[in-house]
């Protein structure tokens, strides 16, 4: 009888993420589209926008700010840390973006040794003094790395994730864990076995998941940038929702080595920033290959930095002869009429850049949603398993093996977790493995031969990040069918293994202040440096918008 339960159960999910991300392609409309300013108070039409210089100072670089701070010796390190530290902490109460934090004595120490080496004549590194904020699932062995779980109460690992370890040895200050939902299994973050985070532009709201703490730190600028983990859009999503920037790398492009495993075949360690050069910068320092990670790229790393034109230094038309294709099926039916005028106003913004925009039709685009969720769960199901009160993971007391097993498991998972450990575990039982798991890879293949022949007719591929801007808190909670869904605009990227950038674009009228929307752009795989060179002229040149939330006030805008 349990079997037929969830025999039945696990075909209804995966039958309605197909019948509910079916959708029939139209074409891109063009009439009735304005750009709106941030307050609001100014609708400019399209037609009189040139790609100039913004009305609102275009995002600037603050890694390089600060490193031209502190070689100038207008300041010092202790000292920028310190002032950060207390916006951080300021912030918090309201937020909630961090698990864990250092204590000052060892963030001073940091602090103080970088000044050392700069007083020496020593290179202090392109991160140098840059507050990093790294999610709760990536190892670091300073502070407690707990995935959001409770079965990891306490855990200090013994070192440090790879692109921890390469975020210091190039000058960065680890200022604190993010929140985050558990293991990353979540949109939300309120799937966290320990607390909700708020989203800076409506503290009513997600700030998407599951890397929620992440986006929400750097958008309230409790930090300058911060490590985030994409599974199926755990960066992307939540860079729409706090309107920062967010990278998927190409999978491979950085070690996911301290990386805690969710679904090993998708997981990628991404990068957030407030601008898209500090996105790149961070990318850069922690890419590369590991021999501690056997599928990490040995694929040269470019100097992403190298890409970023200043303003005043672009043409007319700086994108002159780049094909960008707009995704189709992600402009119609299930899309808020929010997002879709945003998306639609950055394409017509791409033509004044000089792109040539058209519509692209992936007849396999709603066919990821299943595939995905499928996978995620079986491999999370095998993955997870190591949790056992005796390998890895917090124990209960038992008189038995199995009971230890089993009561050290169901104390230390919440509830999202364990459902998808039984429906991963389920999916790759005998009888239904085929039906199942080798379905789902065979769609996956699919889903990567769709992108591969978009992407020999376009440069890029564009889209919405998420079908609407950031929900209220509890709002889709108990509705997991929903949540899903709003993954349907990521979770194919990851199937295919390709770098994605997102960068907000517009926004929708609602909460305090707008809400922001984010614009996702796809690249071809180890392409990250076009989509940054592209999404850099993009920022530099979008009008009448300035993504600050009201949690910030402006004087401290700038650290």
């Amino acid at each position: 009888m349990f079997r037929s339960f969830i025999d039945s159960h696990f075909f209804f999910l995966t039958e309605k993420m197909i019948l509910s991300t079916l959708q029939t392609p139209r074409s891109l409309s063009r009439l009735s589209l304005t750009r709106h300013s941030h307050s609001y108070t100014s609708r400019a039409s399209l037609t009189d926008q040139t790609p100039t210089l913004t009305t609102s100072p275009p995002p600037h670089s603050e890694i390089l700010s600060t490193r031209q701070t502190l070689l100038s010796r207008r300041a010092s390190a202790a000292d920028l840390a310190l002032s950060r530290l207390a916006r951080l902490r300021l912030v918090e109460p309201r937020l909630r973006a961090f698990l864990h934090l250092p204590d000052d004595d060892a963030l001073h120490a940091q602090a103080r040794r970088l000044d050392a080496r700069i007083a020496a004549g020593d290179d202090p590194g392109p991160l140098a003094g840059v507050l990093v904020g790294v999610k709760d699932n990536i190892c670091t062995k300073d502070m407690p790395s707990t995935g959001g779980s409770r079965v990891l109460a306490g855990y200090r690992p013994p070192f440090d994730a790879t692109a921890v370890k390469r975020v210091r040895e190039l000058g960065g200050i680890v200022v604190g864990k993010t929140n985050m939902d558990e293991f990353g299994m979540g949109s939300t973050t309120e799937a966290s076995a320990f607390q909700v985070t708020a989203n800076p532009w409506d503290e009513s709201r997600v700030p998407g998941g599951s890397s929620g703490g992440s986006a929400a730190a750097v958008s309230s600028r409790q930090c300058v940038v911060s490590l985030g983990s994409d599974t199926g859009g755990s960066v992307r999503q939540p860079a729409s929702f706090c309107g920062v920037v967010g990278l998927k790398p190409t999978y491979g492009r950085v070690s996911r080595f301290g990386l805690m495993a969710y679904a090993s075949s998708l997981d990628t360690v991404g990068c957030f920033g407030s601008s898209v050069a500090d996105t790149g910068i961070l990318l850069h320092a922690i890419a590369g290959h590991d021999r501690f990670d056997a599928t990490s790229s040995k694929q040269d790393v470019p100097d992403f930095q190298s890409q970023f034109a200043s303003v005043s230094s672009l043409e007319s038309k700086p994108l002159k002869g780049l094909r960008v294709g707009l995704i189709s099926e992600t402009i119609d039916k299930g899309v808020d009429a929010g997002v879709i005028s945003a998306i639609r106003a950055a394409a017509l913004h791409f033509e004044e850049l000089g792109c040539s925009v058209n519509e692209v039709s992936l007849p396999s685009f709603s066919l990821g949603l299943p595939a995905y969720y499928i996978l995620a769960v079986s491999e999370s199901s095998s993955n997870l398993s190591r949790y056992d009160g005796i390998r890895y993971g917090n124990q209960v007391y038992a008189d038995e093996l199995d009971s230890l097993y089993g009561g050290s498991r169901a104390e230390g998972f919440g509830s999202e977790v364990k459902m998808r450990i039984l429906m991963g575990t389920y999916a790759l039982s005998a009888g239904y493995y085929d039906a199942y798991y080798k379905r789902a890879q065979q769609v996956r293949t699919i889903i990567r031969n769709s992108f591969k022949e978009a992407l020999s007719q376009n440069d890029i591929l564009i889209s919405p990040a998420a079908p609407s801007a950031a929900y209220k808190i509890g709002e889709k909670k108990n509705d997991p069918l929903a949540m899903y869904a709003g993954d349907i605009m990521t979770v194919n990227v990851n199937l295919a293994g390709l770098p994605a950038l997102v960068l907000p674009c517009g926004f929708v009228e609602d909460g305090p202040a707008g809400l922001p929307v984010g614009l996702q752009m796809i690249g071809a795989a180890f392409n990250e440096g076009e989509l940054l060179r592209v999404g850099h002229i993009f920022e530099q040149t979008l009008e009448n918008f300035r993504f600050v939330p009201p949690i910030v006030a402006d004087d401290d805008i700038a650290f």
